[in-house]
């Protein structure tokens, strides 16, 4: 097994806690989903919110979800001029015996801007 990490990104339409929760809970299920991954296989995940996020902790949506051993991090992006509004990010840390090559990232909704490259 490797420890890889997996990058993702979902947008918002406003900052509601309900559009929060919901948006970090599609993220978060979709990079298990894609990778094939259980709670088990999750070091740690790190989300982070653009400045014009306030309403709510990403994490508490992984919680939710069944991270309860899992540690979690929130942060604010830094505020760059020009960039995407209400974007949650995360990097979660895993151990899989995927190459590097075959880690699905995953970018939702508005998100898909950030990463056209690798959005799916």
């Amino acid at each position: 097994m490797a420890v890889r990490a997996v990058r993702g990104a979902t947008q918002i339409d406003a900052d509601d806690r309900d559009q929060i929760l919901e948006a970090t809970a599609e993220l978060v299920s979709a990079v298990m989903f894609r990778n094939e991954l259980s709670t088990d296989d999750v070091i740690s995940v790190i989300f982070t919110v653009t400045p014009d996020l306030t309403t709510e902790f990403p994490a508490l949506a992984a919680r939710k979800l069944g991270f309860h051993d899992v540690p979690l991090l929130c942060a604010t992006e830094i505020g760059v001029p020009g960039a995407l509004p209400r974007v949650i990010r995360l990097m979660a840390h895993i151990e899989t015996g995927r190459p590097r090559s075959d880690v699905q990232h995953v970018y939702l909704r508005g998100a898909t801007a950030l990463r056209l490259d690798i959005a799916q």
